[in-house]
């Protein structure tokens, strides 16, 4: 949601509200997970390594191409998130691209409050120390280039080093509506 058309944002900014538009009551976290619900998404796994070089991981739909010259990348975590304290302190990830028959791995890597585990997770090191699970989609690997606040979450922008895609052809794992969906041809 672009920031300058929050609800209030014109007034706080001190800029005029747009011509015809009068400020929005304010909308309730249901009601903007709801909305935003039909708004189908890829499913990925954000992976990096904790202090001890341990491997951290959570899933992620809040994931786009930012810029492609630089080549940059947007992914958004909660402020509580492990793996962004990993990222925080490790400067890079990979971006995991999930295939349709992954939502095993989606549910692994979205267990609020637990570690993921990676027992029997096929994953091997990438150039900067982070986890790429084996046969997804495609892989991005990146480095930290800007950390931003959003709410409460935090915006890090990464600068994509190694791009990667499966031969293997496979339709994405996709989320809609609370659920997985699957693309029809």
């Amino acid at each position: 949601m672009p920031t300058d058309t929050a609800p209030g944002a014109a007034a706080a900014s001190g800029r005029p509200a747009a011509s015809g538009v009068s400020p929005a009551p304010g909308v309730s976290a249901a009601e903007l997970r709801e909305a935003m619900g039909h708004f189908a998404t890829g499913v990925t796994v954000i992976t990096s390594v904790d202090e001890d070089g341990q491997p951290v991981g959570t899933t992620a739909n809040a994931v786009t191409s930012l810029s492609l010259d630089p080549p940059l990348v947007l992914v958004c975590f909660d402020l509580g998130s492990v793996t962004l304290r990993a990222i925080r302190g490790h400067g890079a990830f990979v971006v995991n691209v999930l295939a349709a028959p992954q939502q095993h791995l989606s549910r692994n890597f979205a267990r609020r409050g637990f570690a993921a585990a990676w027992d029997g997770v096929r994953h091997r090191r990438g150039p900067t120390g982070s986890p790429r699970l084996e046969d997804v989609l495609a892989v991005l690997e990146c480095t930290v280039e800007h950390s931003l606040p959003g709410g409460d979450h935090e915006i890090i922008v990464g600068r994509v080093q190694h791009a990667e895609t499966s031969a293997a052809p496979g339709a994405p794992l996709v989320f809609f509506r609370g659920t997985y969906a699957s693309l029809c041809a």
